[in-house]
């Protein structure tokens, strides 16, 4: 079985924070969605959980951070060139994302911009040269 990794993300507004994922190329699993969460499919192997700041709760005794005000991760995400990293950037911004809170990098060999979701995560989608893989 290939290893998984299921990104639990805490959102204000589920409704809209599902249809911002399903913008920027995610689908949603019916099957693991309810009125407390949606199951944001990315590919085989990476899935986004959104689920409401009260759910989220349920599984921490800590306080649900607000992403506005501070930062707990970045999360990279491959592309296959620099135009879908580009695309996606501007489909976050259109779908109520926030396009470019830091300044596009741009190094030859790999390229990456950010956005910020509608409850400030932080994702930088990324394009690198094959030859520039790290295997």
């Amino acid at each position: 079985m290939a290893r998984m990794i299921f990104v639990n993300l805490p959102v204000k507004d589920l409704p809209a924070a599902t249809r911002f994922y399903e913008a920027i190329g995610c689908e949603k699993n019916a099957q693991f969605s309810d009125d407390n969460a949606s199951s944001m499919v990315w590919s085989e192997t990476i899935t986004f959980q959104l689920l409401t700041h009260d759910y989220y709760a349920t599984f921490t005794p800590k306080p649900v951070a607000d992403a506005h005000k501070a930062s707990g991760m970045m999360i990279a995400l491959s592309r296959d060139s620099r135009e879908e990293v580009d695309a996606m950037v501007e489909a976050a911004g259109s779908a109520g994302g926030t396009k470019d809170p830091h300044q596009a990098q741009d190094m030859g060999f790999m390229y990456m911009r950010t956005f910020a979701d509608p409850d400030g995560h932080v994702f930088e989608p990324m394009w690198m040269y094959p030859s520039a893989t790290f295997e």
